[in-house]
């Protein structure tokens, strides 16, 4: 392997080598679930990159999702708003972010494999602005970024799109932070990791299937290795280490079960990956009314919907498509390989 991956705690994908070419593995690696900090970013960035979850936030979001008192409903519908970044000449165009959402529900639904989580996901709109700084040091730039484009409340995603570092692919907050930072709320992805894009083994619109996954409360299937409470996700076996590529089998904990090298939690190949479990699926639906469907964004819905009629600078608002929940086969073959 020319490289040895490290993973990290937070839905942030990094390496600890020099940036590797386009085609070789950019997702994260392992000693994981402590409470130190990511290692650190492309030096451009000019900040730390964004912080793990912590060992006691961790067990603070599971005593709050066995406590909450209300109802987890069978389905969760998110709305969906995505801000594309470009710096003038290049950035993801329409059709492939329309995919990413096809992308999403099919992966959410159990359509590629694996359970039906109950989640989906409904575009309300897509933002393009042209911004070089924003585009290209998104981690950098976080704060104005986001404070600029975000659209609605808790229950809203804002999915911002932009071309991230050679050891970065995408990169999350969790659903217990928002009440502390409301405005950096949302989930940034690489471009190049739509479907069809240009990263070999990580273009098939999984890495946004992953991070948002973590936006909803999930943590890797790897978290804790083989001791408890693991990811806290009773239908997902113990897994020592993050999968690296694509193995036909590993079983790397003494505990029953084999590594759920399948997983969307997991850090293979996208071409490998194809399912959530039911466990999985239920801790999202209760992240969902704990932090995110409750009062706060019942309280929000108003300031959504009005948002919709509004522009900023820069930017131009695209009304979202009609559903489509077809796939191309296209998808589900890596462009660009030799």
């Amino acid at each position: 392997m020319a490289r040895r991956l490290l993973a990290v705690s937070l839905a942030c994908l990094f390496s600890l080598t020099a940036p590797p070419a386009e085609g070789a593995d950019h997702r994260h690696g392992h000693d994981h679930g402590h409470d130190h900090d990511c290692p650190s970013p492309e030096r451009a960035s000019g900040r730390a990159e964004p912080r793990p979850l912590t060992a006691t936030e961790f067990a603070q979001m599971n005593a709050a999702l066995r406590n909450h008192p209300g109802p987890v409903p069978p389905t969760v519908t998110v709305p969906l708003w995505v801000h594309v970044l470009t710096d003038g000449h290049t950035g993801a165009p329409d059709a492939a972010v329309r995919e990413q959402v096809n992308v999403l529900n099919r992966a959410y639904s159990g359509g590629y494999g694996g359970a039906d989580t109950g989640v989906r996901f409904a575009l309300r709109g897509i933002t393009r602005t042209e911004n070089r700084d924003w585009f290209r040091n998104p981690l950098g730039m976080e704060d104005p970024m986001k404070t600029s484009l975000r659209r609605g409340g808790s229950e809203t995603l804002n999915l911002y799109v932009s071309q991230l570092s050679e050891l970065v692919l995408g990169y999350a907050t969790y659903p217990n932070w928002y009440a502390g930072n409301p405005s950096q709320d949302g989930v940034v992805i690489d471009w190049r990791t739509l479907p069809g894009g240009a990263l070999r083994n990580f273009n098939f619109g999984f890495t946004g299937v992953h991070e948002i996954g973590h936006w909803l409360g999930l943590v890797h299937t790897f978290e804790n290795g083989c001791s408890e409470p693991g990811d806290s996700v009773d239908d997902t076996p113990f897994q020592a280490t993050p999968t690296e590529g694509c193995p036909d089998r590993r079983d790397s904990c003494a505990a029953a079960g084999e590594d759920p090298i399948h997983n969307f939690m997991d850090y293979a190949h996208d071409r490998c990956m194809n399912q959530f479990t039911a466990g999985q699926g239920l801790r999202m639906r209760q992240a969902w009314v704990t932090y995110r469907g409750g009062v706060a964004g019942i309280q929000t819905r108003s300031s959504m919907v009005s948002g919709l009629l509004g522009t900023q600078a820069g930017q131009a608002p695209i009304a979202p498509p009609r559903p489509h929940m077809g796939m191309a086969a296209s998808l589900f073959l890596p462009r660009g390989r030799g």
